[in-house]
């Protein structure tokens, strides 16, 4: 039974918070807690030190010596309260980066996706990635010193009832059973729970996606132009309305409780200092004593409704929201590991088999049996209605899903047999949402360093060559709020994706995934950089997701993807033959883009490999 009942103590989300503190740092963490007990017991110190001052007076004594007692511990009580709320500060900073070390290392370390597109994590992840932002509660180094103020006022009321046992033993246990009921009586641990119900969590995500549309960059453009600038700050406002009012709801206090609590506090006192005053006119107390006993009796209200529970309520939920992760992202992420090295491969071919692919959050398939063969060294390019599967396709070569049916082969053996490292070695690839590094153009080309003639010949590839000229040089930091730094337009972050797959080709990728990699190129642009690009990949199997057809022409083959299987498959010469799908949607296109059809159709020569 106790080893259960220390079980249930110490999952609750209050100890788990306190455990946490340590690792953060625990030499700060075992000085915090020292100078809080020392401040905790200082009031009841400070009743001592009164009584034997007030004791000397009666008896004529000297006075030096009680006097100094009793400045050293008001001096004490002064200091150390500014010491200790800049020990809670940097102890809370330090337990917020350690909460969002774990997070970040969580977040990146499982080899899937499924955990960061779990709907049932999502409000966990969201109240541990913005909880030290100020949105969600105050800022963990605010919250360490409420923490520490409550922790503070328990160890002075405690301190306070212990010396009240010098007088008799009921007084104590009278007045810690009244201030404590007014724990009960508010319902203060009834408040904390329902402060963080998943009603409230749901609302606290509405409220910052709505405040984030208004206040980051890439939503102010569409805001402005379409005029939702009021209606962002109504619906943000109406959301954080919504926020207020549940919890308002979680802690609003019942005028019948709070009669209740103030009734039992003002009996249990009135009985403990008619006491006091009784005994003191019997003579059974000295004035010394009494003034001793009278603020003990002050001091044990102190352990009354304080802050304590509501600074936790803050600080424990992104601490157990972290822990919890912990425990959930990692089987959300996971992805089966082989043992097989993939040096060299594909070298015959790449070959979904009877593939069948759902995301986590949704309810129907992808991908429905599909069944594709790549031969190794060729180009495939893949077109389809939004939705058909193109990207999922993707995706999975990428290893980062894999399919709940069928299976994807490279040169006859399942991915999954292959290291995953190891099979991401051998892959490249650029997708529609490609990452825009703050950092300098080298680092942006090659993340894990390469030498410069090799950034240089991926820019060229990828046709941006002018811009490593047109900066300052490859250490230009691609960001406006930088020292001597630069943003680039949408077309040329395009080029410098290309030129860190072609990079990635240069030092032995085999597999080249390029998922709308030029939709922000006009389509002369993306002809010559597509034809740029057959030339750096000879030697590699290249797959590109494109919804233009002057790019799709030039590959070796074309699979029409629709309802998750390949309806068509083969080159753009053999499918026009066909008349079929590829034929009508090539045929579309073309009479909608007027001169740029005149690409598509060939009149203008590529690299047909």
């Amino acid at each position: 039974m106790f080893a259960r009942a220390t079980q249930r103590a110490a999952a609750r989300p209050e100890w788990r918070f306190f455990a946490t503190l340590p690792r953060a740092d625990r030499t700060l963490t075992a000085i915090w807690w020292g100078v809080l007990l020392l401040r905790g017991l200082l009031p009841a110190l400070f009743a001592v030190t009164m009584g034997v001052l007030i004791a000397a007076v009666e008896r004529g004594e000297s006075l030096a010596l009680p006097l100094t007692f009793v400045g050293v511990v008001f001096v004490l009580q002064q200091t150390l309260s500014p010491v200790h709320q800049a020990l809670s500060a940097n102890l809370g900073d330090r337990t917020a980066a350690w909460l969002y070390d774990e997070l970040a290392d969580m977040t990146v370390r499982p080899p899937g996706m499924g955990h960061l597109e779990n709907p049932a994590l999502t409000n966990d992840l969201t109240m541990a990635r913005d909880f030290d932002l100020g949105i969600t509660g105050p800022p963990m180094r605010i919250s360490m010193d409420f923490i520490a103020s409550g922790l503070i006022e328990l160890v002075a009321g405690l301190a306070a009832a212990a010396i009240l046992f010098q007088y008799t033993w009921w007084a104590p246990l009278l007045l810690l059973a009244a201030w404590a009921s007014t724990h009960w009586l508010l319902r203060e641990g009834a408040i904390w729970r329902d402060r963080e119900t998943e009603a409230v969590r749901e609302a606290q995500r509405h409220a910052d996606y709505t405040y984030r549309l208004a206040v980051d960059p890439p939503a102010a453009k569409e805001l402005r132009m379409f005029g939702l600038a009021d209606w962002t700050v109504d619906r943000f406002r109406s959301q954080r309305r919504r926020l207020f009012e549940l919890r308002y709801q979680a802690t609003r206090l019942r005028e019948r409780p709070v009669l209740w609590a103030l009734l039992i506090v003002s009996v249990a006192n009135a009985v403990v200092f008619w006491s006091l005053a009784d005994s003191a006119a019997n003579g059974d107390l000295s004035l010394g004593r009494l003034t001793t006993f009278a603020m003990a009796s002050i001091t044990a209200s102190m352990i009354a409704f304080g802050t304590l529970s509501w600074a936790l309520d803050d600080a424990a939920a992104p601490t157990v929201a972290t822990h919890r992760l912990r425990g959930l992202m990692g089987p959300a992420g996971a992805l089966a590991e082989g043992a097989r090295s993939a040096e060299g491969r594909p070298a015959t071919e790449v070959r979904f088999r009877n593939v069948t692919f759902t995301y986590p959050a949704g309810t129907e398939p992808v991908l429905r049996g599909l069944d594709l063969v790549i031969p190794a060294g060729s180009s495939l390019a893949i077109v389809g209605q939004n939705g058909a599967g193109k990207t999922t396709l993707a995706k999975l070569l990428c290893r980062l899903y894999d399919p709940q049916q069928g299976s994807i082969e490279v040169d006859g053996v399942d991915l999954r047999e292959f290291e995953i490292d190891s099979w991401r070695g051998r892959v490249t690839a650029v997708f529609q949402d490609f990452i825009r590094f703050e950092l300098p153009l080298r680092d942006n080309v090659a993340p894990a360093g390469a030498p410069d003639e090799v950034i240089h010949q991926a820019l060229a590839e990828a046709g941006a060559d002018h811009l490593a000229d047109h900066l300052a040089d490859l250490d230009t930091v691609l960001a406006r709020g930088y020292p001597g730094g630069t943003d680039l337009s949408g077309g040329q972050w395009q080029r410098v994706a290309l030129a860190r797959t072609l990079r990635a080709v240069a030092q032995g990728a085999g597999l080249v995934l390029l998922d709308e990699p030029t939709a922000q190129l006009d389509v002369r642009g993306e002809a010559e950089i597509f034809n740029r690009i057959l030339a750096a990949t000879r030697h590699s199997t290249t797959i590109l997701v494109s919804h233009r057809f002057s790019t799709v022409r030039h590959a070796d083959r074309i699979a029409v993807v629709e309802d998750g299987r390949v309806i068509e498959l083969g080159s753009h010469e053999e499918l026009m033959a066909r008349r079929g799908r590829y034929h009508t949607m090539f045929t579309l296109q073309a009479s909608r883009f007027g001169e740029d059809a005149a690409v598509a159709t060939g009149e203008e020569g590529g690299d047909t490999r």
